[in-house]
């Protein structure tokens, strides 16, 4: 299947699924470059994903403590943390599924499966990431450390899901998601009902946007017998995933509304609305690109809701 937003087959080591002219492939110098990709330094968009629900978190205890008000440090941290964690979560995916990756057309250019980099070279890196992830991690009170720690049990089991049941989105979801519990304990030291109703809320989002994703590899995953909702959901994609990210919203505005967010953030938030029924009314997996590019519109939604939440706690 083409892609025109992919890079051109005479980019050096290029990986399938990267979008062309991004910044590791014009800019990284050539013995960092198998690395980066790796990491996907290359495909940005799961830092942001992973990111956004940290900044929500954080902005929903500014919210229910305008006192406090909205922790600018520690989102700075939790950015490199989650460029960190998503690098190491990535190369650890990609060790456990090297095998598997040379049966998929959109993952056989990865850096392992085409012999960029050894699977002890990536095992050594992703603890270089993971060392370098606790230092920041360290910087917060010792309850998110210690629910941090507890989701590298999500971290590790992930990858070998889709090989045992239908819902490997699902475990995919509740790491992803984690960044919405840390935020707000960061800030209040414990959890209560609002983050875990945006927490809760987030995972149905991360299960509906990589249903979308899983689309472009549905007929790989057939033939080797990868598991995923994609498959599950068949001729059903469009109206789960509809469902999936209308109780995402209703959660998210439950949680807002109970920190005290009234008309600012509802009015706002329509716009994330309008951005996840544009993707399930336009996804087709029949189309060159489209179910990527309708997955990449949810740093959009991850942006619409932070700027929500900050225009609610400034107002």
């Amino acid at each position: 299947m083409s892609d025109t937003n992919q890079l051109p087959d005479n980019t050096p080591g290029a990986v399938a699924d990267a979008q062309s002219g991004n910044l590791v492939d014009r800019h990284a110098p050539p013995w960092l470059k198998p690395y980066a990709r790796l990491a996907r330094w290359d495909r940005p968009i799961g830092i942001w994903l992973l990111f956004w629900p940290c900044i929500w978190g954080l902005a929903l205890a500014a919210v229910a403590n305008p006192g406090r008000g909205f922790d600018w440090w520690a989102g700075v941290l939790m950015f490199l943390g989650a460029a960190l964690m998503r690098g190491a979560g990535c190369t650890f995916n990609d060790i456990v599924d090297r095998d598997i990756d040379m049966q998929v057309a959109r993952t056989r250019s990865r850096p392992i499966p085409s012999g960029q980099v050894t699977t002890r070279e990536a095992l050594y890196f992703m603890i270089a990431q993971a060392l370098l992830a606790s230092v920041i991690l360290f910087q917060f009170n010792r309850f998110t450390v210690w629910a941090c720690v507890a989701s590298l049990v999500l971290v590790a089991i992930y990858p070998f899901m889709k090989r045992i049941t239908w819902w490997p989105q699902a475990f995919l979801g509740l790491a992803f998601s984690y960044g919405a519990l840390v935020g707000w304990s960061s800030q209040t030291g414990g959890l209560g009902w609002v983050p875990v109703l945006l927490y809760v809320g987030t995972i149905l989002w991360v299960i509906g946007y990589d249903t979308l994703y899983a689309l472009q590899d549905i007929e790989d995953d057939a033939l080797i017998g990868v598991k995923s909702t994609a498959r599950l959901f068949g001729n059903y994609v469009k109206p789960v995933v509809a469902g999936l990210y209308a109780g995402a919203f209703v959660l998210w505005m439950a949680a807002a509304l109970m920190v005290g967010a009234g008309l600012v953030f509802a009015v706002l938030s329509m716009v994330a609305v309008g951005l996840l029924a544009w993707q399930v009314w336009t996804i087709d997996p029949e189309q060159p690109d489209n179910p990527r590019s309708r997955f990449y519109t949810n740093h959009y939604v991850g942006v619409v809701l932070a700027l929500a939440l900050l225009a609610e706690w400034v107002w």
